[in-house]
């Protein structure tokens, strides 16, 4: 939790001092730095995986230019000596509204993978949010994290018993709520990844949860140690279901005891749909422009979701964020917590789990000093009168 009297936002003059002795900090602090070392150091196939967009990226684009149409208003002469920046979320607790969204084959950035980010994540108490489709299993990754908060998320097979298979083993691993990307029924059309003929999965990566569970090797003719191809191909048969809809729902729900969670939501009447699906929250997000290019901005979509959702349950958002003010700007509009993923992506690339903190105490940094500057000492002060739309 947010300690008032050393505030995330002292970090700098960590740094600072550091530098009084010659060391100056191993990685970059802005987003375009990040990603542009991240470039000289990746290979050229999981660079364009993790920075890449659906289509001509105009939504990866849509996303920022949304945060710059935002600006927030400072208040002056308001005591923010102490500032209060922890929040609880479906019984999940943080030390402020920032988590790490789920990314799947992180070990095509680091070796070490979802382990490092885990480790970072815990000694931060900063929640992660694991991917079905993760370079080591659930277990791995609970294993490494250990009692610090974590959640799951589905990518909701075709096969109904493999779905419940997965569910059960997140529950066993004590993952805290179920996290359902809804915007993925089918790959978005990807210009850099086609460009190389370069989709991870297919090589092995991001297959840990897939491999070891009994329900998806009992449907191979042969175990993966033996026939890794027979393997992959039922993958691809079964990662997703385009046949999906909201009558659906009721099978999660019946099936695990979790908060359940749809992420992908842009649409108010989809908000409403959720709450009337008995779902404990969703998440405003366009899969940071992965999927349909031209598709709206996330945080220009996330005022009408939060509307619509009234109060029924927690709105989260990710796609976009690149600082702490953008973390600002979205929980002024209605988000409870946000989900930051390429940014952590680049920092465990150049670092691993020690890249993994430098970016996540940044975030932390960032945040709360812009909460202070902008006269603000509290989450619940946050509302769209922070705000200024140009």
């Amino acid at each position: 939790m947010s300690d008032p009297e050393t505030p995330f936002g002292n970090y700098q003059f960590e740094i600072y001092l550091e530098g009084l002795s010659g060391r100056l900090p191993e990685l970059p602090f802005t987003y375009d730095e990040l990603e542009r070392a991240a470039r000289e150091v990746l290979d050229p196939g999981a660079f364009g995986y993790v920075a890449g967009g659906a289509g001509s990226e105009d939504t990866v684009h849509a996303n920022r230019e949304a945060f710059r149409r935002w600006r927030i208003v400072p208040r002056m002469l308001r005591d923010v000596g102490r500032r209060h920046l922890a929040t609880t979320v479906l019984g999940t607790e943080m030390p402020a509204p920032l988590m790490l969204a789920p990314v799947g084959v992180q070990s095509i950035v680091h070796p070490d993978a979802e382990v490092a980010v885990a480790r970072a994540a815990a000694a931060l108490g900063v929640p992660i949010v694991l991917s079905t489709a993760s370079s080591k299993t659930l277990e791995e990754v609970a294993a490494a994290g250990g009692d610090a908060p974590r959640w799951y998320q589905l990518y909701w097979p075709r096969d109904p018993d493999f779905t419940v298979s997965l569910l059960r083993r997140a529950e066993q691993a004590g993952y805290r709520a179920v996290v359902v990307t809804l915007d993925t029924p089918m790959l978005g059309w990807r210009p850099r990844d086609l460009r190389l003929a370069y989709l991870p999965f297919l090589r092995g990566e991001g297959m840990a949860n897939y491999l070891f569970d009994p329900v998806f090797r009992a449907a191979l003719p042969r175990p993966p140690e033996e026939d890794l191809m027979s393997a992959l191909l039922h993958w691809a048969a079964v990662f997703a279901d385009p046949t999906l809809t909201w009558e659906r729902i009721t099978f999660l729900r019946d099936n695990t005891r979790l908060p359940l969670l749809l992420k992908g939501i842009l649409h108010p009447d989809d908000a409403r749909r959720a709450a009337a699906a008995g779902v404990d929250g969703i998440i405003v997000s366009n899969h940071g422009g992965r999927q349909v290019d031209g598709a709206v901005g996330a945080l220009d979509a996330l005022p009408a979701v939060v509307e619509a959702a009234g109060g029924a349950m927690p709105v989260l958002f990710d796609s976009g964020i690149r600082t702490g003010s953008d973390i600002v700007k979205a929980l002024a509009l209605g988000a409870r917590a946000v989900l930051i993923g390429r940014p952590y992506m680049w920092g465990l690339g150049l670092g691993g789990e020690r890249g993994v903190t430098a970016v996540l105490r940044a975030f932390l940094a960032d945040f709360d000093l812009a909460m202070a500057l902008s006269g603000l000492a509290a989450l619940e002060q946050l509302s769209p009168d922070v705000l200024r739309r140009d």
